[in-house]
């Protein structure tokens, strides 16, 4: 085993699990090209190009990896040497697709990941004589439900991307551009044990009413309120995801008093988390909180998103998703509150359903921190 994956029984299992569940959707199996289901399935992290490599995976019978022979040596990096997995490599002039319809076998209802780029889909769905469907609904619970591996996974990133967050009180002070800031952020992200930044969100003053600001050359000031939401993967692959809202000197009273209502609105969402609830229930916790204090509109998105090999993935904590949480799954509790032209807040931690809870992977102070104005 190698940093970048887990032991190969995880995979032997996901692979079985992968095909039981395919069997029980009445399909005759998976094929699956590179991407996070085939990362998750047999920890590879082959890329897409224009000669196909998938992972057939039959609802009964042995798995088979096609890939270009010239595509071979970035097999082996992946599980699939470990689990002995039959490899059909190819040359070009050889049909693949047509290499994949012999290791499915009989019966044309097959899925496919919803990454697989239309060049290979089309010619996979001559071949077939039917066009697949997508395998998000057989793999959608595996991915969900994170095993002991995963959830340590998670746990580590968590850890790091903490001590990032207790670093970012040095790097905010009157002068320096958000895009310093960000760059201080990247160098520690990687300096605390992740393996590249997925992203950063550095909105101080009125760029914190942008949910989905990034970064930009305004230079802070005493008085702003800045909102740090920042993640990358932690080996093997799993993601960090944390927000935390910092107020260069003492913040306005009106300002703290909302703040302390988002906070109070976090806590509740995190306390909903068990399982039997159902992610809007969840979302609901948030914006009940909220709405008693007259800020229902200054909540513009979703409470949360699931994590994983993806820094967005199932399940969603939205209103309207019935879905009912089962212990393992992991998502953020990211409630947040948005005033355009002026300031912006969030508190955003991980958490992982318990038997009976929520365990919370993040856990630097949810208060608004309070930067002093000669920080440096």
């Amino acid at each position: 085993m190698s940093a970048s994956r887990f032991s190969s029984d995880v995979y032997a299992h996901r692979l079985a699990a992968a095909a039981s569940a395919a069997a029980d959707a009445g399909l005759a199996g998976l094929v699956i090209t590179p991407g996070y289901d085939l990362r998750y399935l047999v920890g590879s992290r082959a890329q897409t190009f224009e000669r196909l490599t998938a992972l057939v995976l039959p609802a009964d019978g042995d798995p088979t990896i096609v890939v270009p022979r010239l595509e071979l040596a970035a097999l082996k990096h992946s599980a699939v040497p470990e689990l002995g997995l039959a490899v059909q490599d190819w040359v070009d002039g050889d049909d693949p697709y047509a290499l994949v319809g012999q290791a499915l076998g009989s019966g044309k209802a097959v899925a496919v990941t919803d990454s697989m780029p239309a060049l290979h889909l089309l010619p996979l769905a001559d071949v077939l004589g039917a066009v697949p469907v997508l395998a998000t609904g057989v793999l959608r619970r595996l991915r969900m439900i994170k095993d002991a591996a995963e959830i340590d996974a998670l746990r580590k990133a968590g850890a790091a991307i903490d001590r990032v967050h207790a670093r970012v009180p040095q790097f905010l002070a009157p002068g320096r551009t958000e895009a310093d800031v960000a760059a201080d952020i990247a160098e520690s992200i990687v300096a605390e044990g992740h393996s590249a930044v997925a992203f950063i969100i550095v909105g101080s003053g009125p760029h914190g009413a942008d949910p989905h600001h990034e970064c930009s050359d305004r230079e802070l000031r005493a008085g702003d309120i800045v909102v740090v939401d920042i993640g990358g993967p932690y080996e093997p692959g799993y993601n960090s995801d944390s927000t935390r809202t910092y107020s260069i000197g003492e913040p306005d009273p009106d300002v703290a008093r909302r703040y302390a209502v988002l906070q109070r609105a976090q806590q509740a969402a995190v306390a909903a988390v068990r399982p039997g609830v159902t992610a809007e229930q969840v979302d609901a916790a948030a914006r009940d909180v909220l709405a008693a204090e007259g800020l229902a509109d200054a909540f513009v998105h979703r409470t949360g998103h699931g994590i994983g090999l993806s820094v967005h993935e199932e399940p969603y904590i939205v209103a309207g998703n019935t879905l009912t949480l089962e212990e393992g799954m992991a998502f953020s509790v990211e409630p947040g509150i948005y005033f355009p032209g002026e300031w912006g807040a969030r508190i955003e931690d991980i958490v992982v359903v318990t038997a009976d809870g929520a365990m919370a992977l993040n856990t630097r102070p949810h208060e608004l921190v309070v930067v002093p104005t000669g920080a440096s």
